[in-house]
């Protein structure tokens, strides 16, 4: 007896800057983001990726991708996608892009990815705010002091 429907596994997920994808099927991930430094707040990304790849599972689907806010309620951005899986061998891949998003407050936002309403992985991306240093002052450093000429070689 063959199985009709077998939830998929998430292979990998990846908040990346962009994603491009060759002409022979390759992805290329530019920009994996670990988290997202920031010289003042509130701050417009202009565009985040998350890459999703599934495996393992028999059926459709319905995969849910959704950026929560450091409040862990306000949902930012959500995305919904359907795909099939015809063999338990296939795999599936999903690049959802969420476009303009704007962070206002520093702290741990939160990518869930969802399958058929079932939580398969929940991570945070945070937002350090970092300002730059002596920006617009005058530099109180002195100048390095040159090092001392090298004797004369004998």
């Amino acid at each position: 007896m063959n199985p009709t429907r077998i939830l998929p596994d998430l292979q990998c997920s990846l908040m990346c800057e962009e994603v491009r994808q060759e002409a022979n099927g390759s992805f290329f991930l530019i920009g994996v983001v670990n988290f997202i430094r920031v010289p003042k707040l509130p701050v417009v990304a202009f565009k985040l990726s998350v890459f999703n790849r599934w495996t393992a599972g028999v059926g459709q689907f319905v995969e849910n991708v959704r950026l929560i806010a450091p409040d862990q309620t306000a949902v930012l951005r959500k995305s919904e996608v359907k795909f099939a899986l015809q063999d338990a061998t296939d795999q599936a891949t999903n690049v959802t892009l969420f476009s303009q998003v704007e962070f206002k407050t520093p702290g741990a936002y939160y990518v869930e990815v969802l399958v058929d309403d079932v939580m398969k992985l929940r991570y945070a991306v945070p937002i350090v705010l970092a300002p730059p240093q002596n920006q617009g002052q005058p530099s109180q450093a002195k100048p390095p002091t040159p090092p001392d000429p090298l004797p004369p070689a004998s």
